[in-house]
């Protein structure tokens, strides 16, 4: 399966770049030391295959998930070999007192990229959730680079989204005020990062559903009305590596839009899988037609599939990169526009953000009310909508 004719592209978005800057990146990796937190999911994965293979001195990798780590190795032992570097994997909670025996037992590493992150929209849902996406997008990204900073570290490079810029999610808003942070340490430590669009087919998005539900049988449903900007998991971990590398302190990295990166509907992706299959879609009025039909319909060569619009809270209209007032260096690369941000960071919002968590956990019972109106007076343009409906009360 050709994934980029699948979102409609016919060209890697960041070869000239990549090519371009290929000899520099070379030399800075080989003579380097990596840690990559969250490297066992889609970008992580991705961002980890682009430094092994320029041959690091040493990376290691780090995940909660004990058998995505495993395929991770399987991947790059069955597809790039071995390196005289030091490579190493560990299964670890970044949040947990064992991460933290890891990083005091060694520790040092020129380069520190955290990929971890409560990627969803559904994860607001619930109070319980959304504190954890809090906790892993906000305290533990704040926790790790401050480790970085006592280690010696001389880069730290993290994930944001494009859902940062002018957030209408919590999930969105977690990564703005986890922005904030960064520039908060980026007084004491070099901080690049990277917004960029869906990674097509990466773990837990709906492209990846597409898969599961062919494999499993099942209807595909998809919303028609929701255009998104896709890069491929190549691409994510270029992206990565090309911030982390080059960035400099408080840079935000970007695809620059162009006719090569465009907008298209998950919909309209559905029908192009479902194409490049063999299969016709087959649209159903309802649920129910839809798992009805999926038991004869592939046998003549239809699938069922429910397109419709989206009435799920958090969903947002449009993707954007950057807003109206950040200053933009576009003449850097080619592919890749760049984000320049100056120090500004109010210490007594944070310092409040912060407390009010502290104290929200310690009390052991909280409301996502609370949580939403803690987010808006963090960010007062947050253009957070509550729906009352989420993902999980749909196929």
């Amino acid at each position: 399966m050709e994934i980029l004719n699948l979102i409609g592209r016919e060209k890697e978005l960041f070869k000239n770049d990549i090519a371009t800057h290929e000899n520099e990146l070379y030399q800075k990796v080989s003579t380097s030391s990596f840690l990559v937190i969250g490297g066992a999911g889609s970008i992580g994965q991705a961002v980890t295959k682009e430094i092994f293979k320029r041959d690091p001195k040493k990376l290691h990798v780090v995940d909660i998930s004990e058998n995505n780590m495993v395929e991770l190795v399987r991947d790059i032992r069955s597809s790039l070999g071995y390196i005289e570097g030091d490579f190493q994997t560990f299964a670890l909670d970044i949040g947990s007192s064992e991460y933290d025996a890891f990083i005091e037992a060694d520790g040092k590493y020129d380069y520190v990229l955290n990929l971890s992150a409560l990627k969803h929209v559904r994860s607001e849902k619930d109070p319980f959730t959304l504190m954890r996406m809090i906790e892993v997008n906000i305290f533990n990204t704040d926790k790790t680079i401050k480790q970085a900073i006592d280690k010696g570290t001389k880069k730290y490079f993290c994930v944001s989204t494009d859902k940062a810029a002018n957030p209408v999610n919590m999930m969105g808003a977690s990564k703005r005020i986890m922005e904030m942070f960064l520039m908060r340490n980026s007084a004491k430590i070099s901080i690049s990062t990277a917004r960029f669009a869906n990674v097509a087919f990466s773990d837990g998005s709906l492209l990846h559903g597409f898969d599961q539900r062919i494999k499993k049988s099942q209807p595909i449903v998809a919303p028609n009305d929701i255009k998104r900007y896709f890069v491929i998991p190549k691409e994510s971990g270029e992206l990565c590596l090309m911030s982390c590398i080059f960035g400099e302190n408080r840079d935000i990295f970007f695809p620059k839009l162009s006719e090569d990166l465009h907008l298209i509907s998950f919909a309209d992706i559905a029908v192009k899988y479902l194409n490049s299959l063999g299969f016709e879609p087959f649209l159903c009025k309802d649920e129910q037609e839809a798992r009805d039909l999926v038991k004869t319909l592939p046998k003549e060569g239809k699938w069922p599939c429910l397109f419709s619009d989206s009435d799920t809270t958090g969903e947002k209209d449009f993707e954007e990169f950057f807003t109206d007032q950040e200053k933009l260096d576009m003449s850097r690369f080619q592919k890749l526009g760049i984000v320049k941000n100056d120090f500004n960071v109010d210490y007594k919002k944070l310092e409040y953000f912060e407390n009010t968590i502290e104290s929200i956990k310690n009390k052991k019972t909280w409301s996502k009310e609370l949580i939403v109106d803690l987010f808006f007076e963090m960010i007062p343009s947050f253009g957070h909508k509550e729906k009352g409906k989420y993902l999980d009360s749909k196929m």
